[in-house]
């Protein structure tokens, strides 16, 4: 049944990428597109495995970045937004500031952390970090101060302190919340790594990309943006398979 379940979730999906990559491959065959313009699924496939590029070395170097990014994330957009809620001298001192933060553009700010702090994999993990934590700042807060007023003065009846009704009733509430940001997140930060690289980087998917510029190797291109959907996809379906874990009565919940 379970079997039968998924074939009728995902069925749709897989039927879309064959029809789609069907008509890219007779677009490319028929229309006579040139390789360096658009390249044929199977050239794309092949230069997945182009032995001439280090792509164990640029995928690990770029899955780390990303991870990095998701984890500082993640774990410093929870912090604030239990901040925001456990004081509101708190919440009206960060919220314009984390506003302000949020509204700068990246792709700008990413020259300043090559000034600051060089080449390396840490100023792309804070770029990523950079650009996914708001959403996780925003649905923490939510999710701790949207709760039931009766469980609240329960938790008041029983002369719970402060502390243990944040323990006890809002971060269970706020959890679904959270567990959805860091969805959006793990896409973020999948984006955030690559502007980095783009922007400084010596090694990773991103200066793949960018290297196939010159030499107008537009496969080698799409085959990097491949490799970089699949450790986006697996890390959003790691998140994923944590939601069921840890909060499956919200499933469905986004």
């Amino acid at each position: 049944m379970k079997i039968k379940a998924l074939v009728r979730q995902y069925a749709p999906t897989v039927a879309l990428f064959v029809a789609l990559l069907g008509l890219w491959q007779i677009a490319v065959s028929i229309g006579g597109i040139r390789e360096y313009l658009l390249p044929a699924p199977a050239s794309v496939w092949n230069a997945l495995w182009y032995p001439e590029v280090a792509w164990a070395e640029h995928l690990w170097t770029t899955s780390w970045e990303i991870v990095g990014a998701f984890l500082m994330a993640g774990v410093v957009g929870v912090l604030l937004g239990v901040a925001i809620a456990w004081s509101p001298l708190l919440a009206n001192a960060l919220v314009p500031f984390l506003v302000f933060v949020n509204t700068l553009p990246k792709v700008a700010v990413a020259p300043l952390f090559l000034i600051w702090m060089g080449y390396g994999i840490f100023p792309n993990m804070l770029m990523g970090a950079l650009i996914g934590f708001f959403p996780v700042v925003i649905n923490t807060a939510v999710g701790l101060s949207q709760v039931e007023q009766d469980m609240l003065d329960l938790g008041r009846v029983f002369n719970a302190p402060k502390w243990k009704i944040f323990a006890k009733i809002r971060i269970p509430n706020a959890l679904p919340y959270i567990l959805s940001a860091l969805k959006i997140t793990a896409t973020a930060a999948v984006v955030g790594a690559i502007v980095g690289e783009f922007v400084a980087s010596q090694k990773g998917l991103g200066y793949v990309i960018v290297t196939t510029q010159s030499s107008m190797n537009t496969g080698l291109a799409f085959a990097a943006l491949i490799w970089i959907s699949v450790v986006g996809l697996v890390l959003y379906g790691l998140v994923v398979l944590l939601a069921h874990l840890w909060a499956p009565w919200a499933e469905g919940i986004d």
